[in-house]
């Protein structure tokens, strides 16, 4: 391929690339009808044209044929002669139609040649011709059939030439105005004719398909609503059904197919529920169970170690790490039937909470449990308060403050800070680093309180990040290595989301080596 066709063949790319085709279904339905029409229209429009012309031509050929070469031979002596001349046979000019061509050629070059003026006296008008008209006119066949020829002086001309007695050659023509008429009369009726059909064409089958698609649009809308509801938990009540009455058609069959998808996502979905529910329920009721046996637990290892009777060593180990162990149980029991709680949707307290005292508590208390960390506040002049349950927000700074203190070695820098924002999307949002990293908002309106902990500890795995909030993920040893920490029961930053839930808010993890950030986003007070 040479460059040039190369060159071509990009520009020919770039310029369909640059065509925008339809992109709905019932917009390459109607553009696709209206294409094969005017096809259809074009095909018969050029047929009718061409037969037309041929047909005319044809007449013409006839009307050469049956004047002869009366005309060109009344030229054969120099001068042609008047149109009522009563001449023998070869000077006849008589009956001759206005615009009939004549011309005489001996030697192959024109002698006379003349055109039969309009009117009944008007006689014939000689014509100059050209070296070029004269060498078209010495190119004609004598085979007595009509060609059509341009003449440079006259037009069009339909020319039939034949050889004269003497050796010279005759022609006859007659002009092809009329049928260049007729066909031109013929091409703007078929394009004005065509024209208006393709309009009323394309907006019949765009009514039309748009009627014909109205199934595909209902289903359309019906899954555009499914996918707005929140299915991820709790009870779901899916869309009405499409209902598409005729299953013959393909648009009933797809409408019939998508009710029967949703029929069946609705029993999944209500079986789910079921499940979660029963799942709540035991766990609240185990939770609400073990509470009391391991209360007693832990009474007996306490009345055991304040025996006065001297117990061996072991013995008061024993007892210690069963004393230990009998809390650790009862947290967790605790922390399993508040989030049974919070999954059944129980309504917390709803008072004015002081966020910024929580913070200061919650920091005082991190410090006594880890004196080895360095603490940092980053808080506003202002206090910053919320609508909410005062000792479910306080667990929350400390399971978050607990999180960074056991998976974090000694010597690291907690930094918590405090502050108020306008919601995501406004002109004052937050800025990078302040929002969720797996991409959740609040979804609250008004002002927004944000609380961020962040410490400069070795990170949270990759592989950990997208799940981190989910109940009994406990993390890597990567990150509690060195730490002297026990990894948990892996509920801590479930409850932390949980309860953030609870008070409409949302809770984000952004996370590199070096810098490990947990943003708690909740409605301010009067938001």
């Amino acid at each position: 391929m040479s460059g040039a066709a190369r060159a071509l063949a990009r520009r020919a790319r770039r310029w369909l690339s640059r065509v925008s085709l339809p992109r709905t279904l019932r917009a390459r339905l109607t553009a696709g009808l209206v294409v094969l029409l005017a096809v259809s229209c074009a095909a018969v429009g050029v047929a009718a044209v061409v037969e037309l012309n041929g047909f005319l031509t044809g007449r013409l050929d006839q009307q050469l044929r049956a004047a002869g070469v009366r005309f060109p031979a009344s030229l054969e002596h120099g001068a042609p002669l008047p149109s009522d001349h009563d001449g023998d046979e070869d000077g006849d000019t008589r009956r001759q139609a206005a615009g009939t061509f004549g011309a005489r050629l001996a030697g192959g070059a024109v002698t006379n040649a003349a055109v039969v003026a309009s009117g009944h006296d008007a006689g014939t008008v000689s014509v100059s011709l050209g070296a070029r008209d004269a060498r078209r006119l010495a190119a004609l066949p004598t085979d007595g059939e009509g060609r059509t020829t341009e003449l440079s002086t006259l037009g069009d001309y339909r020319l039939m030439a034949t050889r004269g007695r003497d050796g010279d050659v005759l022609v006859t023509g007659l002009p092809m105005e009329s049928v260049e008429a007729a066909v031109h009369r013929l091409e703007l009726v078929c394009a004005v004719v065509f024209g208006a059909a393709l309009a009323v064409a394309g907006v019949a089958g765009a009514l039309w398909v748009r009627w014909s698609l109205r199934p595909l649009s209902r289903v359309a809308a019906t899954a555009t609503r499914v996918s707005e509801l929140p299915l991820s938990s709790g009870e779901v009540a899916l869309e009405p059904r499409v209902r598409e009455g005729d299953p013959r058609s393909e648009v009933g069959r797809v409408a019939g197919a998508f009710d029967a998808m949703l029929g069946h996502v609705e029993d999944a979905l209500t079986k789910r529920h079921a499940s979660e529910e029963r799942l709540r329920s035991f766990a609240a009721d185990a939770s609400h169970e073990l509470r009391t046996p391991v209360a007693s637990i832990r009474g007996h290892a306490e009345l055991a170690l304040l025996h006065p009777d001297p117990v061996p060593r072991k013995v008061v180990r024993a007892l210690e790490r069963i004393e230990a162990e009998a809390a650790r149980m009862g947290e967790v029991v605790d922390d399993l039937l508040l989030l049974a709680r919070l999954d059944a949707g129980r309504p917390l307290e709803r008072r004015r909470v002081d966020l910024t005292r929580l913070v200061l508590d919650a920091v005082t208390d991190a410090q006594a449990a880890g004196p080895g960390h360095r603490w940092a506040l980053e808080l506003p002049e202002e206090p910053v308060t919320v609508p909410g349950d005062a000792h479910r927000l306080h667990q929350v700074l400390a399971n978050l403050l607990a999180n960074a203190r056991l998976h974090t070695p000694e010597g690291s820098t907690v930094t918590i800070s405090l502050k108020t924002d306008a919601p995501p999307g406004s002109a004052a949002g937050p800025g990078p680093g302040d929002g969720p990293a797996d991409g959740t908002a609040d979804g609250t309106l008004g002002r927004t309180a944000v609380l961020e902990v962040h410490d400069d500890g070795p990170g949270v795995a990759e592989d950990l990040r997208s799940k981190v909030f989910e109940r009994f993920t406990r993390a890597d040893r990567r990150r509690t290595e060195g730490t002297g920490g026990g990894a948990g029961a892996g509920l801590g930053l479930s409850i932390v989301a949980a309860v953030a839930e609870a008070h409409g808010g949302s809770v984000g993890l952004v996370s590199v080596p070096g810098s490990t950030t947990f943003t708690v986003r909740l409605p301010a007070d009067g938001a």
